[in-house]
């Protein structure tokens, strides 16, 4: 049996103007970020600002994606919620002009069926956009001379990266490397095909954790204690990256609070979407995601 939802009291809307004023700054410093990929001064005029547009859009479409995922699933719960918060950063490279985007629940979410929408709402919405945005940017990415001399950063890829790279661009002629010269729209699909799989991190209260929870209740701690092991063993014998994501989501916390109606079971259309996105998860997770070429 389905459970009822129960949505928010009249009135009870959530807040705009700060998410707007953090919307605003955080499209400015993306876009400076892109621009600055370009190797192009944003501040030469309006055309050099412009530069950075197609990455800033195509981020922010993605992270937006992700979290009116979580919105409006948490809303047809009638789970409290505000607006997504975008989280602007350093637009410096390596930076790229953001820290992401959250949402913040102010009401708890009452059942395991509940937790499993809320939480994979987000990530398989943005995980469809990063997959769109991706094939668009591959298709605009040229091809040039892998790069002599001085060392340069390349980018790891996952396997749906990898299919998506092949099935748009083909074999890469030897010699060539397109890593070093994607579009900004690819690169922007890369690092939200790469905040996908954070997310759904089987640990804690991330969105993998929330699905885990929901599906193997107290057996949640023992995976989430597993997969922070996992990370630190990735961070000895692939990216050293993956130490400080096993400090920061240790520090947040590998627990998670229980939801209020816990005696109501698991349908089999939550198990299965629980299954996509492990299925997700494998695709678009990077053992390596930077590395020296």
């Amino acid at each position: 049996m389905e459970e009822p939802f129960y949505y928010p009291p009249p009135g009870r809307r959530p807040g705009f103007l700060l998410p707007l004023i953090l919307f605003v700054i955080t499209v400015i410093t993306t876009i400076i970020s892109g621009a600055l990929q370009e190797g192009v001064n944003p501040f030469k005029g309006v055309g050099a600002f412009l530069r950075g547009v197609p990455f800033s859009a195509s981020l922010l479409v993605i992270l937006g994606t992700h979290e009116l995922g979580h919105y409006f699933a948490s809303k047809r719960h009638g789970v409290l919620t505000t607006l997504p918060f975008f989280i602007p950063g350093p637009p410096i490279p390596p930076m790229i002009g953001t820290f992401g985007a959250v949402i913040k629940m102010k009401s708890p979410i009452t059942t395991k069926r509940a937790l499993v929408d809320i939480g994979a709402a987000g990530p398989l919405a943005g995980f469809i956009t990063a997959v769109v945005i991706t094939i668009w940017g591959l298709k605009l990415s040229p091809l040039i001379e892998a790069p002599q001399g001085d060392d340069a950063i390349g980018l790891g890829s996952s396997l749906i990266f990898s299919l998506l790279f092949h099935l748009t661009v083909g074999t890469v002629p030897e010699g060539q490397d397109l890593f070093i010269q994607l579009h900004p729209m690819a690169f922007a699909g890369w690092i939200g095909l790469f905040i996908t799989s954070i997310n759904l991190l089987p640990i804690g209260q991330l969105d993998g954790g929330h699905i885990v929870y929901a599906i193997f209740g107290p057996y949640h701690r023992v995976v989430s204690m597993a997969m922070v092991l996992l990370l630190i063993l990735l961070g000895l014998f692939t990216w050293p990256g993956w130490f400080v994501w096993a400090m920061l989501v240790t520090f947040l916390g590998i627990w998670h609070p229980p939801v209020i109606n816990h005696f109501i079971p698991l349908d089999r259309k939550r198990k299965t979407v629980g299954i996509i996105t492990f299925i997700v998860f494998v695709l678009t997770f990077i053992p390596t995601p930077f590395y020296i070429i």
